[in-house]
C-alpha cells in the first residue's frame, strides 16, 4: 500500500510540473514590453544600439519620431528592415509608440573623442554649427535645433548625443537624394549647398559635443527659424490619427443592407477583396497604381484605377469593367496578366462588378501613368500569355450548392472570389497556374519567400479544428487564442478581413471550417515518435541552438516554449511547443520572421499589436539553422531541422 501511494504522489509531482512547464509565462502589459521589437536595435529604452548605426531615439520630440515613423512606413524613407516592421501598423499605434520614446528622459553617454579630426575641420564644424556660412546660404543648427543644439518642440530633433559615422550617414543620404523629408525639405537644401568636407566637418564638431543636463527640447524657438521646413509645418497642421475603429466596423455592418447605395456596396466588396493595398505605391496616392508585383517571371505594376480620363478607368464603360473581372481583358481587348487574380475574380456575380465599378468612379481622379511591367521574354508578349490562358484559364462560376446553407453558400463565394485565398493558399505549377485551387492546399510564394499553408490540413493552416467565432477572431483581429498572423496574411487582414460585418466574416468561417481534409504530404509527422533527421543533428548544433535560444528567446516564448501573456491577457507571446507554424515542413514563414521581425496588423480589435525583433544582424547563418532547429525538435516538436544553407537563401533576399 505505502508503494502505491509513493507511485501516485511521484506520478502526481511530475503531472503539476509539466502542468507548471506548459502553463505560459507571464510578462507585462506595458508600452516597454510591446516596444522590444524596437529596442532590440535601438538599445535598451531607446538609448542607441551599440554599433552606432541605430540611434537614439528615447527623448526625441514625438511629433519627430512620429513623422519618421510615416516616412519609413510610407516611403520617404528607405531602410528594408523598418519598412517591414512599420507596414502592418496603423497612423493612432505610430503616435503612440513615438510618445513612449519621447517621454523617456534618459542619461546620455558621454561624447567619443574626435579621433582622426584635425582642429582646423573642429573649428569649421562648430561655426557651421552655431553660426552657419552666410556666403553659402546656408544657417546655423543652432538656428532650427535650439540654441542647446538638443532640437524644439514640436518635431526638431536634437543633434547631440549621436555619432560622427551616423550623423555622416545621414547628411550624405539627403545630399544622394535617399532621404527625403516633406515639402519644403529644407535639409536637402542645406546639404545640396555644402561639399562633403563640411558636412563631415560639422558631424564630427556634433559628435564630440557632450549633452548638455536637462537634455530635454525646447519649447519652442526663441525665432522663427531662417528656412521653412515641411515636417515642421506638417505636424503643426497635422490631423489627429484616425483609429482604426472608426473606419471600420460601422460601415462593414450596413454596407450589405438593402438601404446601402451602389457605391457604399462597393466601397465595402473593394475592402473584402483587399484590392486598394495592390493598386497604391508606397507611399504614392491611393488606387493610382504603380506598386510592383513580383512574380517567378518578373514584376508586373498595378494599375491606376482611379477615374482619370488618361491614366486611369474614367473612360471603362461597366461592360468594360466586368469584362475585366470576368475575362481578364482590358477595355481596349488587350489581355491581362493574372497577377491581377481574375482567376479567381472571374467567379464574381455582375451585381458586385458594377458595385465596385461604381465605388472607382467615384474615387479622386489622379494622373499617373502606368508603370511598364518588367517581364522577362517571352513572358513579356501577348502570345505567351495567349498560350497560358489557352491552356490554363476558364472562367468560374461560383454557384450555390443546394445541399449546403446560406451561410456556407455565402462563405464559399467570398473564399473563392473576392478573397482569392487560392491565388496564395493554392500550389501552382511551373507555369504560375494554379492547381486545384478550390481544395486550398497551400502554395509556396516564390516571388515573396513566404509559404501560405493548407488551409485543408490541420497541421498546417486547417480551420477544421477550431470553433467558428476563433476563425471570425483571427480574420477580424488577426490574433486568436490558436495563432496570429504576419506577413502577407497581415496585410489580408489589415487592408481586407478586418473591414468585414460579422456575417461575413461567420460565412468566411463556416467554409473553411467545412473543407474537407487533406493531409499535405509535407506536413511534420506525429510529435510522439522521434525525427530521424532531428536526431542527426550534431551535438555541437544541439548545443549552440539551446544557448542561443535561452539568450534571445526564453524571455518571452518561455523556458520550454510555453509563450508568455499578460495577467489581462492584453500582451501575448505565443506558444512554440506545439505551434504548427513552427513545425510546417517548409520552414520559410520561421526564417522570415526571425530574421526580419514583424508585427502583427494593427486593427480595430487589436490596436496595439506585439511586435517580434528582426535578428537579421545578430546571427550568423549557422546560429540561426541551430536555433530554428532547437525549436523545432524540442518540447515535443517534430520537425525536420534548419540548414545554413536554407538561411542563406532566404537571408539573400532583402526585406521589402
Amino acid at each position: 500500500m505505502k508503494g502505491v501511494l509513493q507511485r501516485a504522489l511521484a506520478a502526481l509531482c511530475l503531472a503539476w510540473a509539466a502542468l507548471a512547464a506548459a502553463a505560459p509565462a507571464r510578462v507585462e502589459d506595458t508600452m516597454a514590453q510591446r516596444m522590444l521589437a524596437c529596442t532590440a536595435c535601438h538599445g535598451e529604452q531607446g538609448r542607441a544600439g551599440p554599433d552606432g548605426y541605430y540611434p537614439r531615439i528615447a527623448g526625441k520630440p514625438a511629433g519627430y519620431l512620429y513623422h519618421q515613423l510615416l516616412n519609413f512606413r510610407d516611403g520617404q524613407r528607405h531602410y528594408g528592415l523598418m519598412a517591414r516592421l512599420l507596414e502592418p501598423l496603423g497612423d493612432d499605434y505610430l503616435m503612440e509608440i513615438a510618445q513612449h520614446f519621447a517621454a523617456l528622459d534618459l542619461p546620455y553617454p558621454p561624447p567619443s573623442p574626435a579621433s582622426g579630426v584635425d582642429a582646423r575641420t573642429l573649428q569649421r564644424g562648430e561655426q557651421l554649427a552655431l553660426r552657419g556660412d552666410a556666403t553659402r546660404q546656408v544657417p546655423a543648427c543652432a538656428a532650427c535645433h535650439g540654441k542647446a543644439l538638443m532640437g524644439a518642440q514640436p518635431a526638431t530633433p536634437a543633434l547631440l548625443g549621436l555619432p560622427r559615422d551616423y550623423l555622416n550617414s545621414q547628411l550624405g543620404a539627403w545630399q544622394t537624394g535617399q532621404r527625403k523629408a516633406h515639402a519644403p525639405d529644407c535639409m536637402a537644401q542645406i546639404v545640396q549647398r555644402l561639399p562633403l568636407a563640411d558636412l563631415n566637418a560639422v558631424a564630427s564638431w556634433l559628435a564630440a559635443q557632450p549633452v548638455p543636463k536637462p537634455s530635454r527640447a525646447a519649447d519652442r524657438l526663441p525665432e522663427p527659424p531662417p528656412m521653412r521646413c515641411g515636417s515642421v509645418l506638417k505636424e503643426t497642421t497635422r490631423p489627429a490619427p484616425a483609429t482604426p475603429a472608426a473606419s471600420a466596423t460601422p460601415a462593414a455592418q450596413s454596407a450589405r443592407g438593402p438601404g446601402a447605395s451602389l457605391v457604399e456596396r462597393g466601397a465595402y466588396l473593394a475592402r473584402a477583396g483587399n484590392c486598394m493595398a495592390c493598386h497604391t505605391a508606397r507611399g504614392g496616392a491611393p488606387w493610382a497604381g504603380g506598386r510592383g508585383i513580383e512574380t517567378p517571371f518578373g514584376t508586373v505594376h498595378a494599375g491606376n484605377l482611379t477615374p482619370d480620363t488618361d491614366t486611369g478607368i474614367g473612360r471603362w464603360s461597366a461592360d468594360d469593367f466586368w469584362r475585366a473581372m470576368r475575362e481578364g481583358r482590358s477595355r481596349d481587348g488587350r489581355l491581362l496578366y493574372p497577377a491581377f487574380p481574375y482567376t479567381s475574380y472571374s467567379g464574381i456575380t455582375r451585381a458586385d462588378s458594377d458595385a465596385l465599378h461604381a465605388y472607382l468612379m467615384s474615387l479622386q481622379p489622379v494622373r499617373q501613368a502606368n508603370r511598364p511591367h518588367a517581364l522577362r521574354w517571352p513572358y513579356s508578349t501577348q502570345a505567351a500569355l495567349w498560350a497560358w490562358r489557352a491552356l490554363y484559364f476558364e472562367p468560374q462560376r461560383v454557384e450555390a450548392d443546394p445541399r449546403r446553407s446560406a451561410e456556407w453558400n455565402r462563405g464559399a463565394y467570398l473564399v473563392r472570389t473576392l478573397g482569392h485565398c487560392a491565388e496564395c493558399h493554392a500550389p501552382r505549377n511551373r507555369w504560375g497556374a494554379l492547381q486545384d485551387a478550390p481544395a486550398l492546399r497551400g502554395g509556396r510564394m516564390d516571388a515573396q519567400r513566404w509559404y501560405a499553408p493548407s488551409l485543408a490540413d490541420v497541421r498546417e493552416g486547417g480551420a477544421q479544428g477550431w470553433s467558428i467565432d476563433d476563425t471570425m477572431t483571427l480574420l477580424h483581429t488577426g490574433r486568436n487564442p490558436h495563432a496570429s498572423v504576419l506577413g502577407p496574411m497581415a496585410e489580408a487582414v489589415l487592408h481586407g478581413t478586418q473591414h468585414l460585418g460579422d456575417a461575413d466574416l461567420r460565412a468566411m468561417a463556416t467554409y473553411l471550417r467545412e473543407l474537407p481534409r487533406h493531409a499535405s504530404p509535407t506536413s511534420a509527422g506525429s510529435p510522439a515518435s522521434p525525427s530521424a533527421a532531428a536526431n542527426a543533428v550534431t551535438p555541437a548544433l544541439r548545443s549552440l541552438g539551446a544557448k542561443r535560444y535561452e539568450e534571445h528567446c526564453a524571455q518571452c516564448h518561455g523556458e520550454r516554449g510555453q509563450g508568455a501573456s499578460s495577467p489581462n491577457g492584453a500582451v501575448g507571446y505565443p506558444r512554440l511547443a506545439g505551434n504548427r507554424a513552427v513545425t510546417l515542413h517548409d520552414p520559410s514563414n520561421l526564417l522570415q520572421v526571425v530574421l526580419y521581425g514583424g508585427f502583427a496588423p494593427a486593427t480595430a480589435g487589436q490596436p496595439r499589436p506585439l511586435g517580434m525583433p528582426p535578428y537579421v544582424l545578430n546571427f550568423s547563418d549557422t546560429e540561426l539553422a541551430a536555433v530554428l532547429t532547437h525549436i523545432r525538435t524540442q518540447w515535443g516538436n517534430n520537425a525536420p531541422p534548419v540548414t545554413e544553407l536554407q538561411v542563406q537563401q532566404l537571408r539573400e533576399v532583402p526585406p521589402r
